[in-house]
C-alpha cells in the first residue's frame, strides 16, 4: 500500500501533467514558462523541477504513452495476414483519424511539437523516433499497395496520404458530433478516399512509366 506522502507525490505529478498538457494545448508549447505551469498547478516551479527536468521532460511524458499505444495498434493491422494490402490501408487510416479525433485536444501536443521532418535520418528525441515510425508503418503499407521501390517517389506519395488524412482532422475536429457515431457516418467516405488516392498514385506510376 502507498504511503500518504507517496499518493500526494503522485497527484501533484498528474496536476503538473494536466496543467501543462492544457497550457500546451491553448497556447502552444513554447510560449508556455515553467512558472505558468506551476501556477495552473498551484504549486511552486520548484515543485515541477523535484518531477521533471525541464519542458521537454513533460513534452515526453505527456505524448509518448499516447504515441506507443498508436504505433502498437497500427502494427498490429500490418502484421494481420488476413487483410489486402489496401484494406490495411483503409483500416490504418481509420485508426489514426479516431485516434487523433479522441486526443483531438491534445493531438498537436503529441505529433508536431519539436517535430522533425519526416525524412530525418538520425532523430534525437525519442518522441521523433517514434512519430517517425508510426509514419514509416504507413508508407510501408502503401508501398506494398502501389508495388513499388524505397525511394523519393515513396515519399512524396506517403507525404500526401498522410496530408490527405491530417486534412480530414481539421475537417472534423470542431464538429460536436460523438466521435462513434461521425466515424460510423464518415468511414465509407474515408475509405473511398484511399481509394482515390491509391487509383491516382497508380495512375501516376504508369505515366511515368509511359515517359
Amino acid at each position: 500500500m502507498k504511503s500518504r506522502q507517496e499518493q500526494r507525490s503522485e497527484e501533484t505529478k498528474e496536476q503538473i501533467l494536466k496543467a501543462a498538457g492544457t497550457l500546451f494545448a491553448n497556447k502552444g508549447f513554447d510560449s508556455v514558462s515553467i512558472r505558468e505551469i506551476a501556477k495552473e498547478a498551484g504549486c511552486s516551479h520548484t515543485t515541477i523541477y523535484l518531477y521533471f527536468k525541464d519542458k521537454e521532460a513533460l513534452l515526453h511524458q505527456l505524448s509518448m504513452p499516447s504515441l506507443e499505444k498508436l504505433y502498437k495498434q497500427l502494427n498490429s493491422i500490418i502484421l494481420a495476414d488476413t487483410l489486402s494490402a489496401e484494406d490495411k490501408l483503409k483500416k490504418i487510416s481509420h485508426d489514426y483519424i479516431q485516434f487523433c479525433l479522441e486526443n483531438k485536444n491534445m493531438f498537436d501536443v503529441i505529433f508536431n511539437v519539436k517535430s522533425t521532418r519526416v525524412d530525418e535520418i538520425d532523430p534525437k528525441s525519442e518522441i521523433n523516433i517514434l512519430r517517425l515510425k508510426i509514419f514509416s508503418l504507413m508508407k510501408q503499407v502503401l508501398r506494398n499497395c502501389l508495388s513499388i521501390p524505397e525511394n523519393e517517389l515513396l515519399l512524396n506519395f506517403s507525404r500526401i496520404f498522410y496530408y490527405q488524412l491530417n486534412g480530414i482532422l481539421s475537417t472534423y475536429s470542431y464538429l460536436h458530433e460523438p466521435i462513434g457515431e461521425l466515424m460510423k457516418r464518415l468511414t465509407p467516405t474515408f475509405n473511398l478516399s484511399v481509394e482515390i488516392l491509391v487509383l491516382g498514385f497508380k495512375e501516376k506510376l504508369i505515366q511515368m512509366g509511359d515517359d
